[in-house]
């Protein structure tokens, strides 16, 4: 079977490796272009570059998929099937139409729920318990493709986007092997999806990331989880960007009379914020320009006065 592999992020990776490792003849591994990235905006490889350059993959990164050059050339690979995960853009139907198996997609949700950009963090944010994994024939329309298998994950309250991710990324690897010998023997079904049902996950915007007390503990919670390891919920501290990487519920914690956002108690060991029904404890933080930390450790050098309100200072992502 000759393949064509598109993907970008470590969400990919383990899909990539999985074919390398199963013996698919991979005609070209394409990828987004080199982006500037951290302090020094140095370019960086996507992640999937780097293993395609490991293991000696002809690697394309072009800055316009629907570039009719580009497009001759996948033409010209005699393909079977195009394998795409998380590339990060729309495929044109001047690709869908390539090879002689179609194009599928490994995607991070039990479609038709949570179609787009940010399954997983959507997922978490929402509070979902369960999420999965579907393979499914790229259409036109984003994510509303027949779905061929999926697999479901439960989502536990202390799960945060990292560890699901990964559980995702390796089971969506496993998934897309047994999918493609069902491809080869013609024993794959494909099942229409129920558009009714469709829930989507847009990309996140900064307003995602921006805690609102005023919500429910719970909420508030699901938030930050729903944002770690990236990109963090954010909350403010004397207009500086504060992240918020971990925290927990506070029982039988008396606040009636604080308003939401209300540092309540600031000592070596604990801090307690007022969210909008209850209190949390900050287990993990991270000040504007500092590393990440245990609260423990940020209060012992940056005491923070009871009654101080945190608000929403936005600025652009560090």
């Amino acid at each position: 079977m000759r393949v064509l592999f598109m993907g970008t992020p470590d969400f990919a990776v383990p899909s990539l490796v999985a074919l390398i490792l199963g013996g698919y003849k991979i005609a070209g591994v394409v990828t987004q272009p080199d982006k500037p990235k951290g302090r020094g905006r140095k370019l960086a490889q996507p992640p999937v570059k780097e293993i395609a350059q490991i293991y000696g993959l002809d690697v394309f990164q072009p800055e316009n998929i629907r570039d009719t050059n580009f497009i001759e050339i996948l033409r010209r690979m005699d393909l079977d099937i195009i394998i795409v995960v998380a590339y990060g853009k729309l495929i044109p139907p001047g690709i869908l139409g390539i090879p002689k198996k179609g194009c599928i997609n490994v995607h991070a949700s039990l479609l038709p729920q949570y179609r787009g950009a940010a399954p997983i963090h959507r997922a978490i944010i929402n509070g979902e318990t369960k999420t999965g994994i579907s393979i499914m024939c790229l259409s036109q329309c984003i994510d509303a493709g027949d779905v061929i298998r999926q697999a479901p994950i439960e989502i536990h309250k202390e799960d945060n986007v990292g560890v699901i991710h990964d559980h995702l990324a390796e089971m969506g690897a496993k998934l897309l092997l047994e999918t493609l010998s069902g491809i080869k023997d013609n024993s794959v079904k494909y099942t229409p999806q129920d558009d009714s049902r469709a829930t989507y996950a847009p990309v996140l915007t900064r307003k995602d990331e921006m805690i609102s007390w005023e919500r429910s503990t719970e909420d508030i919670l699901n938030q930050i989880r729903g944002l770690d390891p990236w990109p963090g919920a954010f909350t403010s501290l004397n207009s500086k960007n504060l992240k918020i990487w971990s925290a927990k519920k506070k029982e039988n914690q008396n606040s009636d009379n604080a308003r939401p956002g209300c540092v309540l108690e600031s000592d070596k060991s604990e801090l307690l914020i007022k969210t909008g029904d209850g209190v949390i404890s900050v287990v993990e933080l991270q000040l504007q320009g500092l590393r990440r930390m245990d609260a423990a450790d940020f209060l012992r050098g940056r005491p923070i006065t009871p009654g101080t309100v945190l608000g929403a200072f936005i600025e652009k992502r560090e």
